[in-house]
């Protein structure tokens, strides 16, 4: 009974991640989800009290996982440059929707209340700017970016990456080894012509 509850779960969760990257938070119901996982909704009440229940819980376990696997990047050996193209590989080689989960904690977030807010806050920044600044913040110990406010710096950085998700970005720059090269030439380099 645990296992086929387990799997339960996991599909009422699947199925609600590509409804709330699909619609608004407000436009998504709990009939919604029933329907798209093929419960009845006395099951979806049975694992989650209410709408807001699931969303957490589908975004805890989202970005706990995101964090595990970007951790490689930030645990391996190399310069900075190296490490951070490796995690931001690791994030552009996810398909579409795992990549649009992480924009639902900046459209979402202020529809929750503390400390619920702040849970999912600090579970995102856990999950991706917390793990680009351990990265950054030996790239300043070892001399290879300048010394200013790391936090800022991987703020800085997850923005970039964050632009290079539009559609825009990837029908001019094309796979995800132009996309990382993108982000880092323009964060270590900047924009400044060469010779300029």
């Amino acid at each position: 009974m645990y296992a086929k509850s387990t799997t339960t779960i996991a599909n009422i969760l699947e199925e609600a991640k590509k409804l709330f990257v699909s619609k608004n938070y407000a436009d998504v119901t709990m009939l919604d989800i029933a329907e798209a996982a093929q419960v009845t909704k006395g099951a979806l009440y049975h694992h989650f009290a209410n709408k807001e229940a699931l969303y957490v819980a589908m975004m805890l376990a989202y970005l706990q996982e995101k964090q595990v696997l970007l951790q490689s990047a930030v645990a391996s050996d190399g310069p900075c440059r190296e490490r951070l193209r490796h995690l931001t590989l690791n994030f552009l080689s996810l398909p579409s929707e795992e990549q649009a989960m992480m924009k639902l904690v900046r459209r979402d977030i202020n529809i929750f209340k503390d400390p619920i807010r702040d849970k999912l806050i600090r579970a995102y920044q856990a999950a991706l700017p917390e793990q680009v600044e351990a990265i950054i913040r030996d790239g300043i110990r070892e001399g290879e970016l300048v010394d200013t406010d790391p936090r800022l710096l991987a703020w800085e950085y997850v923005a970039i990456v964050e632009v290079v998700l539009s559609r825009y970005a990837q029908g001019v720059l094309g796979n995800h080894n132009h996309l990382a090269d993108y982000v880092l030439n323009l964060f270590f380099n900047g924009v400044k012509a060469t010779g300029a």
